[in-house]
């Protein structure tokens, strides 16, 4: 029920000639003639005497445009939400008419929802909201602002699949709209979107391009660089990470930053110890750190991939044992995550499975699947054998010649020919 000083108002307005003007005046006068404690039934009342009165179409809408105005007055979240709930079940009774203002209603209760944290329910308000009416002139920049806060709000609730499906719509338009802010939400939310997707190379990519833009302050442009960073350490060792580690590393900006440790040890294909794996995990996102359908986690898999691209550098060839022992594997695991690795075009390489043997081939992979399978050539390993007996044959004569040049009674003492 209204409070006193409201009901007078009301009752003096329904009274007065000019109906529309006196609650007009009303609306501009509610905060002082109300308070705190009885705000909610007073706006709800001064709602219900507007559609109660005989004046006409017109003046009814502007009068709930002005209550709406009035309303974000308050700054009050959660009367956003009550008053705003109560108009749509009477608007909801009335006939097509009140499209624009309903959807305000339904932006401030989004508002309101919004900052309760209760993203869900901001998504699922906003979602309601008719894009595609002909009894509304909707232009593709306010589609644009609708789905890009849909799509925030989902990704909130971790819901990407949602958020993905408005996403998908906003590709349709986005190219037609110029404001900077919303194309800035809208490749953060696709970068966020392909991480969640743990498309990490493409995420990497986006959060790198966001890094640079100067719509955003220096602190959030090193956040963003940060996130590639991660995102590209998360992804599958190959060719095409080592193009984002280096295009990051390169990034003068990068060695301000706490995983610029970790990124120059993979960018140098060097072998990471647990401890810093340890300690850029707890950077990671939830999503980050989950685990995927062999029973590791996403950096787990990353940082045997990692090692044994690193140890491919170091060996020409290594036992199954040995290779599990130096990736924190069993030797069956080891060799799987090997053969995948080659199959997939991300190592060069063969296995010898008789032997248990796997034999790195020097080299950069091309990363096309199929193309990792080093070809075997017949006595290939005793050629290099031979080539290297040649190249230490010919270093010991250097030595010698120059020790016969700089000392020859020394040579003459003591070389046994």
């Amino acid at each position: 029920m209204a409070s006193k000083q409201v009901a007078d108002a009301i009752a003096a307005a329904q009274a007065a000639p000019d109906q529309a003007a006196a609650f007009d005046s009303l609306l501009k006068n509610v905060k002082g003639l109300s308070s705190p404690a009885t705000i909610s039934s007073d706006l709800k009342a001064i709602l219900d005497a507007i559609f109660a009165a005989s004046f006409g179409l017109v003046a009814v809408r502007q009068l709930v445009t002005d209550l709406i105005a009035v309303l974000k007055d308050f700054n009050n979240h959660d009367l956003w939400i009550q008053i705003g709930q109560y108009a749509l079940n009477i608007l909801s009774t009335q006939q097509s008419t009140f499209h624009d203002q309903a959807a305000a209603f339904r932006e401030l209760i989004a508002e309101g929802h919004e900052s309760n944290e209760d993203n869900l329910e901001a998504a699922k308000v906003l979602a309601e909201i008719p894009l595609d009416s002909a009894q509304r002139k909707i232009t593709n920049e306010d589609r644009a602002k609708i789905w890009i806060r849909i799509v925030r709000n989902y990704l909130e609730v971790d819901d990407t699949t949602t958020a993905e499906t408005y996403l998908n719509k906003l590709k349709n338009i986005i190219y037609t709209v110029s404001d900077p802010t919303l194309n800035l939400h809208f490749k953060l939310s696709q970068a966020r979107i392909q991480d969640a997707k743990r498309a990490f190379l493409s995420a990497s990519q986006a959060y790198h391009e966001i890094s640079f833009s100067t719509a955003i302050s220096e602190e959030e442009r090193l956040l963003t660089l940060s996130m590639a960073i991660k995102c590209a350490i998360l992804a599958p060792a190959g060719p095409l990470r080592s193009r984002a580690l280096g295009r990051l590393f390169k990034d003068e900006r990068a060695a301000t930053l706490d995983e610029f440790s970790i990124l120059e040890k993979m960018f140098f294909d060097r072998l990471l110890a647990p401890a810093e794996v340890d300690k850029f995990a707890q950077g990671l996102a939830p999503h980050q750190l989950a685990t995927t359908s062999d029973g590791s986690t996403v950096l787990a898999k990353a940082v045997v991939e990692h090692n044994l691209l690193g140890i491919s550098r170091l060996y020409s060839n290594i036992g199954f044992e040995a290779l599990g022992l130096l990736l924190g594997l069993d030797p069956e695991k080891a060799e799987d995550t090997t053969a995948k690795m080659i199959e997939q075009g991300r190592l060069v390489g063969r296995i010898d499975q008789i032997e248990e043997i796997i034999w790195f081939e020097g080299g950069e992979a091309s990363g096309e699947k199929g193309s990792g399978r080093a070809e075997v050539t017949v006595g290939k390993e005793m050629r290099r054998w031979d080539a290297n007996v040649q190249g230490l044959a010919e270093e010991v004569e250097n030595v010698t010649n120059a020790l016969q040049k700089e000392f020859p009674d020394f040579v003459i003492a003591n070389l046994v020919v």
